[in-house]
């Protein structure tokens, strides 16, 4: 196939090619991705099912977890299904309305749960320096407002790129060397002027993942200057290990995403696999990870899915 093929400016299909230079190796790549997916359904609607029926996980904490598994399940969702059938039977058409779809729900949910982690690390900033008044400041109201405005701001802001995309000429190619629609990847098919959209796009991610990683680290800086003035060492572990597993779902998270935003704009030495494959990777690992982490080191979770895995056991 070759790389450009010439089409009219009033593009209805798009062509997926997956990952450039290893399709010949998209069945193999295909097995862990597909158990990776497996996984990401089976952890996030887990704890979502456990945190809704356990009134005793009602806490801050937890509804900003399920809150992050609702988002982690939409991102993963969007993109795998179509994702295996271009592996598995080679399908990689899809059309405009479905692809700038895609393009939303991945960037709009993407940066919803970035908000989510945000709203986590307000908690433990809470829990730890004000901890007399954490329940009176993170009520059920207030929780539930803070996970309506990430929404809000993540469809807010995100609902412009399909436009942006959507009347764009595409007259080099409609081939996408990609495994998924993104936006990055679209704008560069364009034989337009594109540095406004450029710009929107930059200026959004700043706006709510850059600004969102500088919050999550000075609450981390006030988190640590709490901590290390506890009188006694144990205190301080006790207290940093409420940190651990939000730390560990915060690294995973943003380590791939920043690898796949830089790359796709200034990365022009980084092979074109490599960053794709990063790409996907940031799509699945973190909500595989996510209820593992959380379930391996919070006792109330750890105990509940056992416990609802021994009574499906039982049942049959």
């Amino acid at each position: 196939m070759s790389a450009y093929n010439k089409t009219d400016v009033h593009i209805s299909t798009f062509t997926l090619i997956g990952i450039p230079g290893l399709e010949a190796a998209h069945i193999w790549i295909s097995i862990p991705f597909c158990l990776f997916y497996f996984l990401d359904l089976l952890g996030n609607c887990s704890l979502v099912f456990i945190i809704k029926t356990d009134p005793s996980l009602h806490e801050p904490m937890y509804l900003f977890l399920c809150m992050l598994a609702l988002a982690d399940l939409v991102v993963c969702t969007t993109a795998v299904p179509k994702l295996l059938s271009l592996f598995w039977f080679h399908d990689g058409e899809i059309r405009l309305e479905a692809c700038l779809t895609q393009v939303f729900l991945i960037h709009s949910c993407s940066t919803m749960e970035s908000g989510f982690l945000l709203a986590m690390a307000f908690d433990r900033y809470v829990a730890i320096c004000n901890p007399l008044r954490h329940s009176a400041i993170l009520t059920h109201p207030v929780v539930g407002g803070m996970g309506l405005a990430v929404v809000l701001r993540g469809t807010a802001l995100l609902s412009p790129h399909p436009f942006l995309l959507r009347w764009l000429p595409y007259c080099r190619t409609n081939i996408i060397p990609h495994t998924y629609c993104e936006f990055m990847a679209l704008i560069k098919l364009a034989c337009a002027e594109t540095r406004i959209r450029r710009a929107y796009s930059l200026i959004v991610a700043f706006l709510t993942g850059g600004v969102d990683f500088i919050l999550i680290l000075c609450s981390y800086v006030l988190i640590l200057h709490t901590v290390f003035h506890l009188p006694s060492k144990d205190a301080r572990l006790k207290t940093l290990g409420t940190c651990v597993s939000h730390v560990c779902v915060i690294l995973v998270f943003y380590t791939p995403a920043f690898f796949s935003f830089l790359t796709h704009r200034f990365g022009h030495r980084v092979a074109p696999h490599v960053h794709i494959f990063v790409a996907n990777i940031y799509l699945l690992v973190p909500p595989m990870v996510n209820p593992i982490i959380y379930g391996a080191r919070t006792k109330r979770i750890r105990d509940r899915f056992l416990k609802f895995f021994s009574f499906s056991k039982a049942l049959k």
